[in-house]
This record gives structure tokens, sequence and C-alpha cells, in this order.
């Protein structure tokens, strides 16, 4: 048995609450938990937002939010969200854990993961299902800046290796990996782009979604480039 305060979820604690009223559309997907409309089941959409860079986040989060977005952050992220009075899920009220070990984990956990790497499958949503997770459908996450504290004089290596993103990077290659369904934004400069789309189509198109994945996988290839390159030159 896993010793308080640490219990395991069950899948209907597990379950949260949408803070606001659920528009309902008309699709065929039916995603697990989501209040009946008409003849198809479906759910506010959700993002997640676990960001360094916070240029133009809250106008960003603010349009999300206007458009009945459900809004999931970790640390800083969510508390800036919260100070500019926007409403805000912390990461730990749908994980069911706290944030450990001095914030190395955050994000890393299946009710997050689970939620953006399931498709738009029967089984998929099953599983979902059988976990009490719902689904997470546009990811905005970039990156401790490594580079930028490698650059500085007198760096230790404790200090450069603290500024090794783990829990970005992952975020950002499942939403890239998922780009079928999943909308990842890495670069502030994108936001536009994003809002754009939704305030006319409702979603991100297709091909926007893929050109964005393939940003965001140069993204963490560059980023774990400058790693490897950083730790080889420490090994002497």
């Amino acid at each position: 048995m896993t010793p308080a305060p640490y219990r395991q979820k069950t899948s209907a604690e597990l379950i949260i609450p949408h803070p606001r009223p659920v528009t309902c559309i008309s699709s065929s997907i039916e995603w697990p938990f989501a209040p009946r409309c008409g003849k198809f089941l479906t759910m506010m959409q959700r993002a997640i937002l676990s960001v360094y860079d916070k240029a133009g986040l809250l106008e960003f989060a603010a349009a999300l939010a206007a458009m009945n977005w459900e809004l999931i952050a970790s640390g800083g992220t969510a508390r800036q969200l919260r100070e500019a009075g926007l409403p805000v899920l912390d990461v730990s009220e749908i994980t069911g854990a706290p944030e450990m070990l001095g914030g190395r984990v955050k994000t890393l956990h299946p009710a997050v993961h689970g939620g953006i790497l399931a498709r738009d499958l029967p089984e998929d949503r099953a599983d979902l299902g059988a976990q009490g997770i719902n689904p997470i459908d546009l990811v905005v996450c970039n990156l401790y800046p490594f580079e930028k504290t490698i650059a500085q004089p007198g760096v230790s290596l404790a200090e450069a290796i603290e500024q090794i993103d783990i829990g970005g990077v992952t975020l950002l290659r499942a939403a890239a990996k998922n780009f079928a369904r999943v909308t990842v934004v890495c670069d502030p400069q994108d936001y536009a782009l994003v809002l754009a789309q939704l305030r006319v189509d409702g979603q991100v198109s297709p091909a926007s979604r893929q050109s964005l994945a393939i940003k965001a996988f140069a993204h963490t290839r560059d980023y774990d480039t400058a790693i490897t390159a950083y730790l080889a030159g420490a090994a002497g």
C-alpha cells in the first residue's frame, strides 16, 4: 500500500470537474467523461501551458479562455495566469501528485501524457476512460534557457545541469508526435497563427499542426545538441 499523502488516486478521483460550462458541438469523437450533447459526447478543449519565456503568455491564454478552453499550467506559469485573474488548473490537480524534487518532476505523469498522446481511436479512448484521463488538445511549452546559462562566465557544471529541461522536452515531443490531433507551440511568435485559426475554424489546420510539430522537433534537437556539446566539453 502506498503511504499517505501520496495515495494512488482512483479513476473516479482523477476526473476533474470543468470550471465552466462545456460548449457542445457535433463531433464523431466520443471521449470519456464528457456530458452528453445530442447524439455524441464532446468536451471543452484543453490546453496545457508550461513556459519559461512568458512573452505574450497572458494575451494568448486570455484569448483561449475567451473561446472556452480549459487551461492547465504548472509552477510559475500557473501563478502568472492566476494572478491575471484567468481560470487555471494546476497540473497537480489533474495528476493528483505534487511537484517534487525541487520542481524536477511536474508534468511527467500519465494524466498529462496519456491526455496528449491519445489518438482518435476507440481503444485509446477506452484506455483513457479506464484511467479517468481526459484528452489534451494544445501544448504550449518552451524550455529552460540552457544555452544562455552556459554562456555566463563562471557557471558551474551543477548549475548547467539544473537548466536541462526534462518535462518540457517530453511535453513537446509527445505533442509533436501526435500532431494528427494535438497542436504544439514552442515559440511565442506562433501564438497569433494559432489564435487566428481557432477563431475562424475552431481548430488549427492539419497542415499547421504538422508544421508546428516539425518546429518543435527541431527545437528539441537543437536543445539536445547544445547539451551534448557542453557535457562533452566539460568531460575534457
